[in-house]
């Protein structure tokens, strides 16, 4: 320590700070007093150099940090003016057409749903919808059932791949496949966020809405692995068509939004009003069958909430 305290009284010009430089006034108060009075060892040396360079490194921290809080709020600001402000032509659909469904149950006619269709924001679905409703396609809904009935939505059944729809709509050319539905309904999604099934709109289904949706897979072609999606049961024809009765975000996966309910709301709900075959999925028996691959389960899985009354389309059609 004397060694020290000697080695500093012979070389004091060492310690004294450069008289051109301009002192900073935090390490003036703590450290240069000190070394003036040459006592100090070289741990308090340390510590007050350690000490100068963390100040001057906080202070560059500081400065940096207040800067970004000023530009931040813009950015977010932005940021939320982007997700909140909705696409116009997802809110602001008009209606091009009108459709009509003449509605019974058990036969007795309950009253007239009246459709309004964005020709222009879903052509291709809102083409294929009138053309059914108006008997163009060479087949219509007239006569055709709504078979299944949720707690926020009513499904028809629309035309058959097979028999006599099927023949029918191959002598007038009528494409059922859902190519081009698909793709519309993949815009739609991607051009329009949130819920789209809401209450009172009317949607064609390009998938089953019971079935998830398919999965992406790595498969073997000609040598080369290729990602394509699993097949999971038999896809709508394009032609069935579900109403919401309330918000249905779980159609959104499956269903094209085609158009809205106009009048006979009302109609729409004493269709929903209807008693159904109960879901029993949660039944052991039923769980044990289908795991074994049971006819029956599946049978009786199909019939899951189908209505027992017949709830039929008497008659239908455009009205512009």
């Amino acid at each position: 320590m004397l060694q020290n305290l000697q080695f500093l009284q012979s070389t004091p010009q060492l310690l004294q700070p450069p008289t051109s430089a301009a002192p900073l006034p935090q390490l003036h108060s703590t450290c240069f007093p000190i070394l003036k009075q040459f006592k100090i060892s070289r741990r308090e040396l340390t510590i007050c150099s350690n000490s100068s360079l963390l100040l001057l490194l906080g202070s560059q921290a500081l400065e940096s940090k207040a800067k970004a809080e000023e530009n931040s709020p813009n950015d977010n600001q932005q940021k939320e003016e982007n997700v909140a402000t909705p696409n116009p032509n997802c809110s602001n659909k008009v209606p091009t057409k009108r459709a009509f469904l003449d509605i019974a149950i058990d036969g007795e006619p309950v009253g007239r749903i009246v459709i309004g269709l964005y020709g222009d924001d879903v052509p291709v679905g809102a083409a294929r919808f009138g053309s059914i409703v108006s008997g163009a396609a060479g087949i219509s809904y007239r006569r055709k059932e709504f078979v299944k009935i949720m707690p926020n939505y009513v499904q028809h059944g629309g035309l058959r791949s097979y028999g006599v729809d099927a023949e029918l709509a191959k002598r007038s050319g009528s494409n059922l496949a859902v190519e081009n539905l698909r793709e519309e309904w993949e815009r739609e999604y991607e051009k329009c966020p949130g819920v789209k099934n809401l209450a009172g709109t009317v949607s064609i289904l390009v998938r089953d809405p019971s079935k998830p949706p398919p999965k992406l897979k790595l498969v073997a072609r000609k040598g080369k692995l290729e990602i394509d999606e699993e097949e999971i049961g038999t896809e709508p024809n394009g032609t069935e068509f579900v109403i919401s009765i309330m918000d249905s975000p779980e159609l959104d996966a499956s269903a094209l939004v085609i158009g809205q309910v106009l009048d006979g709301m009302e109609v729409v709900k004493r269709i929903g009003q209807v008693k159904t075959v109960q879901e029993n999925t949660a039944s052991p028996y039923f769980r044990v069958a289908k795991l074994i691959g049971d006819k029956r389960a599946v049978v009786a899985e199909r019939g899951f909430n189908r209505p027992y009354a017949k709830v039929v389309i008497n008659n239908c059609g455009l009205m512009d």
